[in-house]
């Protein structure tokens, strides 16, 4: 058990130590829209399929950014939301962030997920075999876009503590509240 943790470590590690140069080799690069919604597969440049998803709904955001797929799971059922079936599923973040299949395919084009990024079964399987073939560390996932319900330039949710901090201060007429740029500090 111990040595199955070592490698996961050294896995991760290799994936983040060698991400930056490795992007330009990407012969996978999943680029997913918030803004609409919508994922593009390139292979080798070359645009290869385009689907709706769902992203994360206001406050269960889908992190923007530039990332690895680092794990894979054909069969995997959430231990956070009560076993929701996620087939198909390839995590990009520590956190849990993945791109899954969902049974909610009527809810595809809108933000509902808890941070994840939804897609059909039928699509999941198809990227899922072509991650799987072509190697997690040759792709890279590309996030954009508003996250709905947060500030623009604001990409995770914002902690109820600082919501509630702002309110009181722009009671008190403060006027650093009416101003978003405090609120992008890296978290």
């Amino acid at each position: 058990m111990r040595c199955f943790g070592i490698l996961k470590a050294a896995t991760l590690a290799a994936a983040f130590l060698f991400g930056a140069s490795a992007a330009a080799d990407a012969s996978v690069v999943i680029k997913i829209d918030k803004k609409i919604q919508r994922m593009t597969v390139s292979v080798d440049g070359v645009k290869k399929y385009s689907w709706p998803v769902s992203t994360g709904k206001p406050g269960y955001a889908t992190p923007s950014g530039t990332f690895w797929i680092f794990r894979m799971e054909k069969d995997y059922f959430s231990k956070e939301w009560d076993d929701a079936p996620m087939p198909h599923t390839m995590f990009f973040t520590p956190q849990g962030n993945a791109i899954h299949g969902t049974l909610e395919g009527r809810n595809l084009g809108r933000p509902v997920s808890h941070g994840c990024v939804r897609l059909d079964p039928q699509n999941a399987t198809t990227l899922f075999n072509l991650v799987r073939m072509n190697g997690m560390f040759s792709t890279q996932v590309i996030i954009t876009g508003p996250s709905p319900g947060l500030p623009p330039g604001v990409t995770k949710p914002i902690p109820p503590g600082l919501v509630k901090e702002k309110r009181r201060l722009q009671q008190q007429g403060n006027p650093v509240a009416s101003n978003t740029d405090w609120l992008s500090v890296s978290r």
